[in-house]
């Protein structure tokens, strides 16, 4: 039986190689991190120069209505309000980017143009995968 220790080093290994191979870091030379299936996309929304009070004052009963429609729907799994600057973080049930900025694209905020999004395709930390066999991201 492995102990507990040893499987702390491994995974912080693990979780060091995804860091610095993510990084493109010089120390590293494979062709990069290992593959993982994208399973939610990671939705980083900002607002636009048309944004005002005023606008947001107009759209935002709207807003909040349909962002709980799709969380009720199981289509948003997350939502968080950014604390850097305006704008919302989302994470989606989809693996779709395409998908995604379609069911951004329906709330009223990206509709009237003031806000807009990033979408970030995210999914398991793969080399995760050396704890169980030995491989990056191989299933277990």
């Amino acid at each position: 039986m492995v102990s507990l220790k040893k499987t702390l080093r491994r995974a912080a290994a693990a979780l060091s190689a995804t860091l610095v191979l993510g990084a493109g870091s010089a120390l590293a030379q494979p062709a990069g991190p290992p593959s993982a299936p994208t399973t939610r996309i990671l939705a980083i929304g900002r607002v636009t120069p048309k944004f005002t009070p005023a606008a947001l004052r107009t759209v935002l009963p709207q807003e909040v209505r349909e962002t709980v429609k799709l969380y009720l729907q199981g289509r948003i799994s997350e939502w968080y309000a950014r604390n850097d600057r305006p704008g919302v973080v989302f994470i989606l049930n989809t693996a779709d980017p395409k998908e995604a900025q379609q069911l951004l694209a329906t709330l009223p905020l990206d509709r009237e143009g003031l806000m807009e999004f990033d979408l970030i395709p995210i999914g398991p930390l793969a080399p995760l995968g050396l704890l169980l066999n030995g491989s990056p991201g191989a299933p277990g």
